[in-house]
């Protein structure tokens, strides 16, 4: 890793777009880098890579998660306990999608998206405020957008004893992370987009856009 105080100036090419789970922090992403030319990093794509390239003693809780069975990890926990041992959400493993940053070219621009990409974190490295947005979504848009997605008999939630459960643990667990990021942009001052069902996909594109003053 680079000194700590080099890396806002190593990393000023780079936009960061956070947010709760089920915001569209992927399609505006995309949709930047397609308007912009710029290369897209989604924090999701490198997870399992990640994981394999920590210790225990590096990322407990990612390797406490690792050795669950599906009902330990959804069903048999409250979402309380989810949130606070939830090692993405712990931060385990930034140090990764830094050092992958860091590795890419400096031109062109780079936007990374993903939910692990907590403001408290995300703040150190940046040179102006305007390179980062975090996108909290409204319980209802949440839901519409997973609705949207799921097929059912598929995706891990039914790998579980008791779908239904899961699923409304994961929801919980959601809405205190989104809960929590809004409370941590609104401490370190930076910026936020609410997102509603009223809301489009242009709507949102523009919203970040001016969010990151292009």
């Amino acid at each position: 890793m680079a000194d700590i105080r080099e890396l806002p100036a190593r990393l000023r090419h780079v936009f960061w777009v956070g947010g709760g789970s089920g915001a569209g922090k992927s399609t505006i992403a995309r949709r930047l880098a397609d308007r912009h030319g710029w290369h897209l990093y989604a924090t999701d794509d490198v997870m399992r890579d990640h994981a394999a390239r920590t210790s225990p003693e590096e990322a407990p809780f990612l390797h406490a998660f690792m050795a669950m069975d599906m009902d330990e990890r959804w069903v048999n926990r409250s979402p309380e306990i989810m949130l606070e041992t939830f090692h993405w959400f712990r931060g385990e493993g930034f140090q990764l999608i830094v050092e992958d940053l860091l590795r890419l070219p400096r031109e062109p621009c780079v936007v990374v998206e993903g939910f692990r990409l907590l403001p408290h974190l995300v703040k150190p490295l940046l040179t102006v405020p305007e390179q980062a947005v975090w996108l909290l979504p409204t319980p209802e848009f949440r839901q519409a957008a997973f609705r949207s997605r799921s097929v059912p008999g598929e995706g891990f939630l039914w790998r579980t004893g008791d779908p239904a459960k899961a699923g409304r643990n994961i929801a919980a667990r959601d809405h205190m992370f989104t809960r929590r990021l809004q409370e941590e942009t609104e401490r370190l001052r930076l910026r936020a987009v609410h997102v509603d069902a009223a809301m489009t996909e242009d709507d949102l594109v523009e919203r970040v856009t001016t969010a990151f003053r292009l």
